[in-house]
């Protein structure tokens, strides 16, 4: 990111200094498409809502579908869109928008083979992988979103990878006419520096532990990623537990970071089925990249003893 502040140029202008900026955003694009294994185009955003209200909105469809556990900025990028169900129709003037990871509870959602099924209707599909790029491979999707700051990069950075821009109308100005804004070159260097490193503090065996550790209160939803847990107390409610673990220094929240400070039943709980008592006693944990194995244990420790 310092490099990227020393080329203080806009990188759309023609001049030489613009011209050296283009040429480190290209290069800051290539690294990305590289670290994710992406072929497709990539569109900087400034982070995964911008990148989700550009995929909705724009695609060439008339018509929007998304299931019932998506992140609350997919509802307000769409909020006309029905709910999937089982009779739902996909096809050609369709989009589909559908969790990778989702961002409360850690389960993961068979993107993968939904796109099986998908992919003959010539529905477009969308999914959100803010929880799992940079983590898990991405599913083969017809757009992806990313969030850098998921993954140790810059907060207010993240990209729309697009398999063809022609699923998309462009609306003119920047990233090849698809984005207003002048790029941001220096979180664009940083988002592909983070995703090169890859570093966590913790490996799968410390997480595997701490898993281990917290099972008898953690939410079990299908497949998990060891990252992310939903963790219920049995007495304490979820606003008490926030205060109690914040209090001590650990920084937890109840619903996803954008509404956890709503006292209202998580949306995404109830859509998984949990119920109003025990969604009322939930917080979601999450394992950061710099979450380090003592601090795993510092609050396993202090868990246990919340009463």
């Amino acid at each position: 990111m310092e490099q990227g502040f020393e080329l203080w140029a806009n990188p759309s202008s023609p001049h030489g200094e613009g011209r050296k900026a283009k040429s480190a955003l290209e290069d800051a694009r290539d690294r990305v498409k590289a670290a994710l294994s992406w072929d497709g185009e990539v569109i900087f955003t400034s982070g995964a809502s911008e990148a989700l209200a550009i995929g909705l909105q724009r695609a060439k469809v008339d018509h929007r579908i998304v299931s019932a556990v998506e992140h609350d900025a997919v509802f307000r990028a769409a909020p006309d869109a029905a709910i999937f169900s089982d009779d739902a129709v996909l096809d050609a003037r369709t989009i589909f928008a559908v969790q990778h990871v989702n961002s409360e509870t850690g389960v993961i959602n068979p993107v993968a083979q939904m796109a099986q099924t998908v992919k003959p209707t010539g529905a477009v599909l969308l999914s959100d992988c803010s929880q799992s790029a940079g983590k898990i491979a991405l599913p083969d999707a017809d757009m992806a979103v990313v969030s850098a700051h998921k993954f140790g990069g810059p907060i207010g950075m993240g990209a729309l990878l697009v398999r063809d821009f022609n699923l998309l109308n462009p609306i003119g100005g920047h990233e090849r006419g698809y984005r207003q804004g002048t790029e941001n070159l220096p979180g664009a260097m940083g988002m592909a520096a983070a995703l090169e490193a890859g570093d966590w503090q913790t490996t799968p065996q410390d997480r595997a532990w701490f898993a281990d550790a917290v099972k008898g209160d953690a939410l079990s939803i299908g497949d998990q990623v060891d990252y992310i847990a939903a963790l219920t107390h049995p007495t304490l409610s979820a606003q008490a537990l926030l205060i109690r673990l914040d209090a001590v220094g650990f920084a937890v929240s109840a619903g996803s970071a954008c509404s956890s400070g709503t006292l209202k039943k998580s949306r995404v709980l109830d859509a998984f089925g949990v119920s109003d008592d025990v969604a009322a006693r939930t917080i979601r944990v999450s394992i950061g990249w710099s979450t380090t194995r003592e601090e795993l244990e510092r609050f396993a420790d202090r868990w246990a003893s919340l009463t």
